[in-house]
């Protein structure tokens, strides 16, 4: 069986990270393997939270996968709160990436033209590092602007994406949440390549959709070998599952529950 290493957080509430990506892997008959950074109450989109950090833990597991002869088929990583776990999953990355390892990596750091709070510019730096280990990148609009030292807060074209695209200088780019007016648009960039993926615009913003977006992708794409068409899959995925979201709760600027996906598992 097919396995994945996922690197992120465990939140009780808010159907994101470890919550969102283990059972989308799964159903694709690809074998998750977490490794937490973290576990929360509830994530971090609510009022208020508890969490433990599990910084100073993830060296000694990650020795013991190592004592397991660990291999795997690719390697997720999500949110990371400080620079020390951005340097303990690069050298992960080193430890275990094969040629047949495709690295994904979801570069969380800001969305709507701001940075997040908990990330300083030495966490930045290590994101930006960690990219550039990556075969797959799944970056907002935003993310990919600060990966590229462009502005922003700037209102960018598709060719503008494009060309931040290939300056990043990674094989397969995806920017996600791109705004087209009634539509969204997930963009890929991969080989010389450029397509940007439409779905409808259903309400405004999900815990959890980039996790499922990320999750989603690389493991159909591990399966199945096409990235477009994984892309195509993930990006219908959660527009279906957002509209049966919106049927038992009316639109608004944020959701922090996240979105009703478990429902359309078994279509995957």
């Amino acid at each position: 069986m097919k396995k994945i290493a996922v690197i992120n957080d465990l939140s009780g509430f808010g159907k994101c990270s470890l919550t969102a990506a283990i059972p989308i892997i799964s159903a694709h008959g690809v074998q998750p393997c977490p490794l937490p950074t973290g576990v929360f109450s509830n994530q971090t989109g609510y009022e208020s939270f508890k969490s433990v950090d599990l910084t100073a833990s993830m060296q000694s597991f990650i020795d013991e996968w190592k004592k397991l002869k660990a291999e795997f088929d690719g390697i997720l990583t999500g949110f990371i709160p400080n620079s020390s776990q951005g340097a303990i999953i690069s050298r992960f990355i080193d430890d275990f990436k094969t040629e047949k390892t495709v690295v994904a990596v979801d570069p969380i750091m800001g969305d709507d033209g701001e940075i997040y709070p908990c990330y300083d510019e030495n966490t930045i730096n290590e994101v930006k590092a960690l990219c550039k280990k990556a075969d797959i990148i799944t970056p907002n609009v935003t993310e990919l602007a600060l990966l590229c030292g462009c502005d922003i807060n700037k209102k960018y074209t598709p060719s503008d994406i494009k060309a931040m695209s290939e300056k990043t200088g990674v094989k397969t780019v995806i920017t996600t949440g791109i705004d087209l007016g009634g539509e969204i648009g997930n963009a890929v960039c991969h080989n010389g390549s450029f397509e940007i993926i439409k779905s409808k615009r259903l309400g405004e913003h999900f815990s959890g959709t980039g996790d499922i977006f990320s999750a989603f992708v690389l493991s159909d794409y591990i399966v199945n070998g096409d990235i477009l068409s994984s892309v195509k899959k993930a990006s219908a995925f959660i527009e279906k599952a957002i509209s049966e979201t919106l049927k038992e709760e009316p639109p608004q600027h944020y959701h922090p529950d996240g979105i009703a996906f478990e429902r359309f598992i078994s279509i995957i």
